[in-house]
């Protein structure tokens, strides 16, 4: 079954770091862009950072400097390394994928990520 699973969630304070992993199966990444959403209540989902298969990085402006976006197509795992994060971040944060000249997309169950002192 093809799956992706994000994982790395949590509770953290202002100023303070996580990274969010998302492992698929099922499928290889290596011919995948990969992307990373957010939402939070009441607010329209928000694209966060993408990655081609080639490894090219592109992030949305609330996050430019403060985020990066990594794959590692060994493992079939990318990556969300999130640094300096603002309360604003709260979300929950949810990885996507798609392969090159494909109409599928395919997306994980979400993972929680809460900004609070």
């Amino acid at each position: 079954q093809v799956q992706l699973v994000e994982s790395g969630g949590g509770l953290v304070q202002p100023g303070g770091s996580l990274r969010l992993s998302c492992a698929a199966s099922g499928f290889t990444l290596d011919y995948y862009a990969i992307g990373w959403f957010r939402q939070a209540p009441g607010k329209e989902r928000e694209l966060v950072a993408t990655i081609t298969s080639g490894g090219t990085e592109d992030y949305g402006p609330s996050v430019e400097g403060r985020f990066t976006i990594s794959r590692d197509n060994r493992k079939n795992t990318a990556y969300l390394q999130m640094d300096s994060l603002k309360p604003e971040d709260t979300a929950v944060y949810y990885c996507t994928s798609r392969r090159r000249n494909s109409a599928t997309r395919y997306w994980g169950q979400g993972t929680q990520v809460t900004v609070s002192s």
